[in-house]
């Protein structure tokens, strides 16, 4: 999915113009029309505090203008929208699911991809996963662990954390948190 063009489509849709989104979300105009022409690819962590200008969660972004499912407790590969971008793809389960209380992801990091240079943060909640296969770097509060296939994490979402794919094949990554702030 091109972030770029979605991104215009729902600002414009909130009635936003580049240079107020820009001054809401601590950047340059310049940053959301590169953005937008799809000539800069934000990290998602950059992505998540842009859609806080907005306000619109992660999720929300990614299911902006879809048709109501029908069936609306199972969820295809093909409706989990990908949140993620250089080499890191976010499948979030119940992106459609209304008031959702958690959010479920499936996470692939190509070799060498990560949740991007800065550090994660959230400002309430708590994070939990299983390595399905690969090894991941995960640093949380200044910590770096290093997991494989079978390993578990389970920490606050208040402190900051990154993942980070150090293996040579694809890692994946089944997650949960709360609350559902993506």
């Amino acid at each position: 999915m091109d972030i770029g063009p979605r991104l215009k489509l729902v600002r414009e849709r909130y009635k936003l113009s580049q240079r107020e989104l820009a001054k809401r979300a601590g950047v340059t105009n310049a940053t959301i029309s590169l953005i937008e022409q799809n000539r800069v690819s934000p990290s998602v962590s950059s992505l998540v505090k842009l859609l806080e200008g907005i306000p619109m969660s992660l999720a929300d972004f990614f299911t902006f203008d879809e048709p109501p499912r029908e069936n609306r407790y199972v969820f295809r590969p093909g409706e989990q929208p990908d949140l993620g971008n250089n080499g890191l793809r976010l499948l979030l389960v119940g992106a459609t699911v209304q008031d959702r209380q958690m959010r479920m992801l499936r996470e692939l990091y190509a070799p060498g991809a990560d949740t991007g240079p800065e550090a994660i943060t959230h400002s309430e909640g708590e994070e939990c996963g299983i390595v399905v296969r690969g090894t991941v770097e995960l640093t949380i509060d200044g910590q770096v662990n290093v997991l494989h296939a079978g390993d578990g994490y389970y920490f606050p979402s208040t402190l900051p954390h990154r993942f980070r794919n150090i293996g040579q094949d694809e890692a994946e990554i089944i997650s949960a948190n709360t609350p559902a702030n993506f």
